[in-house]
């Protein structure tokens, strides 16, 4: 029989973890700021083809030395001869905050707003796939470890420690270069060392250690609470128990984890991506359009900040989200600060 009020009126139900999490982040106006935010980024990254063809009239991933473009009623090429930088040479034309090469051009003659946007588009996938791979992969891991216990706990948790004791962008790297150059060919599924699915599988895994190891504590906490071993004394299945108490306590772990996770991921991919060990050409990224900007940095700075401010606002606002969202679902995270 549910509870009455002082009025003698049935009192509503208490509202689940999920219409909490969704009440308190639309409540939260960093939240919903950092939120529209997001949202705009990844609009603007999937408008990209918008953009280059009917705003830049452009191709991004042709290149452009012999190209020209109107300024003021006169046409000048885009890549001109200049002793700007450190001597004589071609220096790309600087930004005309006009539709076409708004940002300039790079190396290659090439729009660098386009870019930037196509780049932030498979930034964004290839960090959001690693994050779904590396949670999918740490929550089977840390589950089957933290219920299944012993020998399986055992070996599951030495495998964690001994992949968690190589330094992360050091296992990334090694990864990268093992597997770049080669094609994978796994029944119908073809991978050449170009596509994406790289970086996503090699960011996706080295992270999973650092997520595992939470969850395997945080199944272990509920497994050896009362209501669980109540249920095991009733005779409950396994597959019941893991359904309806244990998923949904290590959903809402998993889910504090996402936005911090894909921050990191978008940071790492961009490394990888600069040291030319992550998204390879033809495929940009903004770590690939910071690497273009490297021999830029003193004539058209523009090239690598644009990127470089690209990725410092998205990272900040997936992290002022990711922090409303753990204050929401973890409110102990709150009371230990």
């Amino acid at each position: 029989m549910p509870p009455a009020d002082a009025a003698g009126g049935a009192l509503p139900p208490p509202a689940g973890p999920w219409r909490r999490a969704l009440q308190g982040l639309a409540s939260s106006r960093t939240a919903v700021l950092s939120g529209l935010g997001l949202v705009l980024i990844v609009l603007a990254t999937v408008l990209a083809p918008v953009y280059a063809k009917h705003v830049a009239q452009t191709d991004p991933f042709r290149s452009g030395l012999s190209a020209k473009i109107m300024i003021d009623g006169k046409r000048s090429p885009v890549m001109e001869r200049s002793t700007e930088g450190l001597g004589l040479g071609v220096t790309p034309i600087g930004p005309t905050w006009g539709p076409k090469y708004f940002l300039g051009a790079d190396t290659q003659g090439r729009d660098v707003a386009a870019r930037l946007l196509y780049g932030g588009q498979n930034s964004l996938v290839i960090a959001g796939a690693a994050t779904l791979l590396c949670l999918v992969c740490a929550a089977v891991i840390g589950i089957v470890a933290g219920y299944a216990g012993g020998r399986v706990d055992t070996v599951l948790s030495n495998l964690i420690d001994m992949i968690w004791a190589f330094p992360v962008y050091l296992l990334a790297i090694s990864l990268s270069i093992v597997m770049l150059g080669k094609t994978f060919e796994i029944g119908p599924i073809h991978i050449s060392s170009s596509s994406l699915v790289v970086p996503i599988i090699i960011i996706g895994l080295v992270y999973v250690p650092y997520v595992a190891r939470p969850v395997r504590g945080r199944v272990i906490a509920i497994t050896n609470s009362d209501f669980v071993l109540a249920a095991r004394g009733l005779g409950i299945r396994p597959s019941r128990i893991l359904w309806r108490h244990i998923l949904p306590n290590v959903a809402t772990t998993l889910i504090v984890f996402a936005p911090m996770l894909m921050a990191l991921n978008i940071v790492t991919e961009s490394s990888l991506s600069f040291l030319s060990v992550g998204v390879q050409a033809p495929n940009a990224s903004w770590g690939t359009i910071l690497q273009d900007g490297q021999a830029l940095l003193y004539s058209r700075p523009v090239v690598s900040m644009a990127p470089g401010i690209a990725i410092m606002v998205t990272v900040m606002l997936l992290n002022l989200f990711g922090d409303v969202l753990r204050d929401i679902l973890d409110p102990k995270s709150v009371r230990g600060r």
